[in-house]
């Protein structure tokens, strides 16, 4: 049942990635025009009006595959990533209607609205589509370990001193054996119980 699942989201993601990038290959010629305001064919504008889609493109798919791989991780983007994608959504849908406003044609304004629209729905339900399917098979996130603070070496000290009585002979293994500390340790700490004693 789960590899169902997982292959769904998969199918899944990869028929919204397909329908994103036909809807940003659709809107191309539009923005391209929009670009090249009746350039004549071939000429230098003309040419590099072709590369204003894919430059708005790129950005945006970029930001979309970022959050998609950060969303799994439970990672969330800053600010200035959201206004990235939302710029990048809005400049596509305002080059790509723009001359259907100019027009005054409500079946233009549909027609070229359509795309970026569903460019635009699409990246917002990708990441959540494949969270949702994938989340009941993986399972919630285990819980993170906190770390075990260190003990030191006046903590381990103080230990043992509690711990040795007249009769105790002090030596690096009864040290490991009171405190629990490595055996690189655990010679430190008998030689400095044997200088207390001296001292005392």
């Amino acid at each position: 049942m789960s590899e169902s699942v997982v292959r769904v989201a998969v199918q899944v993601d990869r028929l919204c990635w397909t329908g994103i990038l036909l809807g940003l290959a659709f809107t191309m010629t539009n923005v391209q025009q929009f670009a090249a305001a009746g350039s004549l064919p071939w000429s230098l504008a003309w040419c590099a009006a072709w590369l204003l889609d894919p430059m708005v493109s790129l950005v945006l798919l970029a930001i979309l595959r970022a959050e998609q791989v950060t969303a799994q991780h439970g990672v969330r983007m800053g600010g200035w990533v959201r206004a990235a994608k939302w710029f990048t959504l809005a400049a596509t849908y305002v080059m790509n209607t723009w001359s259907a406003f100019m027009a005054g044609s409500a079946a233009l304004v549909v027609l070229h609205s359509v795309p970026p629209l569903v460019v635009f729905v699409a990246a917002e339900a990708v990441t959540e589509l494949r969270d949702k399917l994938v989340a009941p098979v993986v399972g919630p996130a285990p819980e993170p370990v906190a770390p075990t603070p260190r003990t030191s070496f006046t903590e381990y000290l103080a230990v043992a001193q509690a711990a040795r009585t007249r009769d105790v002979k002090v030596t690096p293994a009864w040290v490991r054996e009171v405190t629990g500390c490595s055996r690189g340790l655990s010679s430190r700490l008998a030689a400095a119980l044997a200088e207390q004693e001296v001292g005392l």
